[in-house]
């Protein structure tokens, strides 16, 4: 077990890091498949999201980022790429909760579940990752 840092007057030493999420990592097997459904759903110009390094897309989301990504160094050189996300990690919010499952099944994503709890809704993308979609 590591001893925690402290000042020299023996109190613990305030943590440098901060309490805020820059961006949000999807694992993905085809960046510019990715990119394409992405865009589509949340509305966003393909142009507008760039492809980095061959391998990262980051998008242009209002608060914390999101960024699309093959996962060369975490598995997604490997036969299926890198696992898929579960459990939702994050929520996609929104407005008008019928209105996005609607949007959503015109799009023929995949549903996980329907309306819960009148709050959310579960839907994979094409790599499989579970994101939810949540009442704001």
């Amino acid at each position: 077990m590591t001893k925690p840092l402290s000042t020299e007057e023996g109190r613990p030493s305030v943590s440098p890091i901060k309490n805020k999420v820059g961006s949000v990592f999807v694992p993905v097997r085809d960046i510019e498949k990715a990119r394409s459904w992405y865009c589509r759903v949340l509305g966003l110009n393909e142009e507008d999201c760039g492809i980095v390094g061959g391998h990262l897309c980051p998008l242009p989301m209002e608060g914390t980022g999101v960024v699309l990504d093959t996962m060369p160094k975490w598995g997604g050189q490997e036969p299926g790429g890198a696992p898929s996300i579960e459990t939702p990690a994050f929520m996609l919010m929104t407005e008008d909760l019928q209105g996005s499952l609607n949007y959503m099944k015109e799009l023929g994503v995949e549903l996980v579940t329907e309306i819960e709890h009148d709050h959310w809704f579960v839907v994979k993308d094409p790599d499989g990752n579970k994101l939810m979609i949540c009442r704001e």
